[in-house]
């Protein structure tokens, strides 16, 4: 065994997406555009709910947080994406691989908690509107928020020191195109068996406790908006839940697959197929999805476009 694949590993060579170099200049360009529709996309989510105040309620204050986490996940991973299919080589640092899955897994776990916040949010409106004002007021809409936050931060410390405790002795080839935990904890020329347990046990309690609140939330509101006998009233009740179902189906599904569900060893090329949802697709829908057909969100535009003079004219 050579010393190419036998090494200490203060680096790792990530595959990427694709070894041929016309896909990779091509992937390059998709993943580029992807990038900046995600930033300016949630950027404006951003924008148009602290300008205008009739957005100043607690579904638009969780929605300006799944928009900065969706930012910042973007910017963990597509920048790298983009710079290893440029060079047409993945090499990181080991400290830069041990950084990345922190960040990532910050955002991913406080994004776990918040969707399912935000499924408990809309349960409330519909079924508690008396008491909603007071059930999400100001303070405890920080309260969830900064739970979540801490959440995330802590989940993700508990799972660094659990993957980087070991030996990195062997192979330094990571198929994928980001540092993904699973993948990364595989390389380790140690035992794993006890840290895998930990992360499984510790990824089942991020997925499974928020995909059972929003479940339970929204077969409540599903099974009320049935019971409706206007069809204006369900339609309205189906756009506003069925927007966040999509991202929910979307970022819980993939994410369930690649944490829960055991990995080939070595990895596949599927991981990381899987792994383009939740990197790349997911931080891109958020914000398309949250105002293609948000009327509020549309109102909200409006006046910033006659503010600056830049509305059509019809």
């Amino acid at each position: 065994m050579g010393a190419e694949n036998f090494t200490s590993a203060t680096e790792f060579i990530l595959d990427g997406l694709s070894s041929h170099r016309k896909t990779q200049l091509l992937l390059f360009g998709v993943i580029l555009l992807t990038y900046i529709l995600t930033i300016v996309g949630n950027a404006v989510v951003i924008m148009l709910v602290l300008s205008d105040s009739h957005l100043h309620t607690p579904m638009y204050f969780f929605l300006v947080n799944l928009s900065t986490i969706e930012i910042c996940y973007a910017t963990s991973t597509e920048p790298q994406m983009m710079a290893h299919l440029l060079a047409g080589n993945g090499i990181i640092s080991f400290t830069g691989c041990a950084l990345q899955v922190f960040v990532v897994l910050i955002m991913g776990t406080t994004e776990c908690f918040l969707l399912g916040i935000m499924a408990y949010d809309r349960y409330l409106a519909i079924f508690r509107p008396l008491t909603y004002p007071v059930a999400m007021s100001k303070y405890r809409q920080w309260q969830l928020a900064l739970a979540c936050w801490t959440a995330g931060i802590l989940f993700s410390m508990i799972y660094v020191c659990v993957t980087f405790r070991h030996s990195y002795c062997g192979s330094n080839r990571i198929n994928h195109f980001i540092c993904e935990m699973p993948v990364v904890l595989k390389l380790a020329c140690d035992d794993t068996r006890v840290s895998q347990a930990i992360v499984f046990v510790m990824a089942a309690i991020v997925l499974v406790i928020p995909v059972v609140v929003v479940l339970t939330s929204y077969g409540l509101i599903l099974f009320s908006v049935l019971k409706m006998r206007s069809a204006a009233s369900q339609r309205k009740a189906f756009s506003t839940c069925g927007s966040h179902l999509v991202v929910v189906t979307v970022f819980y599904g993939t994410v369930i697959s690649m944490y829960l569900i055991p990995r080939s060893n070595p990895p596949s090329n599927h991981d990381k197929r899987i792994a383009v949802f939740y990197t790349v697709v997911t931080p891109l829908l958020n914000p398309i999805i949250y105002t293609l057909r948000n009327k509020d969100v549309h109102g909200a535009a409006a006046k910033v476009l006659r503010r600056h003079h830049l509305e059509p004219k019809i």
